[in-house]
């Protein structure tokens, strides 16, 4: 159970460090696979899965058969070959998050980098519920295995389920994040805006990535909504990261093209 071992430390050093430089006095923030809290894959290939994601398919959906389950495919949990579960490690016995989860995956791994047979690896991803067209059906190898996990394990699944279930949505956050979000006066008609998340409130947006389009000079920005609602033709007051309050250095106004 080497593998399984590996996991658990991860997590446990991503605790420790949490509680090193946490906030003194601050909430709990311990984070764990069984809360949610965690998630595992990888970022470079764009695949990733939480214990949830594997426990709503095993109880096909069912909430709460899901939520027991869950605590199976974590630590001290083994099942044998004909599914029974047990608390103790034994002869003919498999670690619930070895068997369920990592082996499916290390069987995708074998089939397309070991033995290099493309053929076993879609057919073994067909029963996932993998579909593939017939020009992915000639990749092999690396570019097979990263297809696959994609396909059947997304990031951008995971990381939204994550997100929906423990983050607070923007109407709870922005109540307290606001004095961080906005340095003017946390009592003017701005601040009020982002506090009450009011979409009939003055435009507050932070652009956090500006991509060039194919006319020169010209950028998609890409960004998030605190308050108002962007429209095409709107004037914006654009404040790079040099503004100061009170000067026109770094400050722009521009004509907005609309939402994209």
């Amino acid at each position: 159970h080497t593998v399984s071992s590996l996991y658990r430390k991860i997590v446990e050093s991503l605790n420790a460090i949490i509680t090193i430089y946490g906030a003194a006095g601050g909430p709990e923030r311990m984070v764990g696979p069984i809360e949610g809290t965690v998630g595992f894959g990888s970022g470079l290939h764009g695949w990733a899965f939480s214990l949830k994601q594997f426990a709503d398919t095993y109880t096909k959906r069912d909430k709460a058969k899901c939520d027991k389950y869950i605590q199976k495919l974590w630590g001290d949990h083994f099942i044998d070959e004909a599914g029974k579960w047990s608390k103790k490690d034994g002869e003919g016995k498999t670690r619930g998050f070895c068997k369920l989860i990592l082996d499916p995956i290390y069987k995708i791994f074998n089939f397309c980098m070991k033995s290099n047979d493309p053929k076993a690896a879609i057919a073994f991803a067909e029963k996932l519920k993998v579909e593939f067209t017939h020009l992915e059906k000639d990749l092999e190898k690396k570019a097979l295995f990263k297809l696959i996990m994609r396909k059947w394990l997304p990031a951008g699944d995971t990381l939204l389920e994550m997100i929906s279930i423990h983050l607070p949505s923007p109407v709870t956050a922005q109540r307290y994040r606001a004095e961080m979000l906005y340095e003017g006066p946390q009592d003017d008609v701005f601040a009020k805006g982002i506090i009450e998340c009011d979409p009939n409130a003055p435009l507050m947006m932070y652009v956090s990535k500006m991509v060039p389009t194919n006319d020169k000079g010209r950028f998609y920005a890409f960004g998030r909504v605190f308050s108002g609602t962007v429209g095409s033709g709107m004037k914006c007051r654009i404040m790079g990261p040099n503004f100061i309050p009170g000067k026109n250095e770094d400050l722009h106004i521009k004509t907005s093209k609309g939402p994209c």
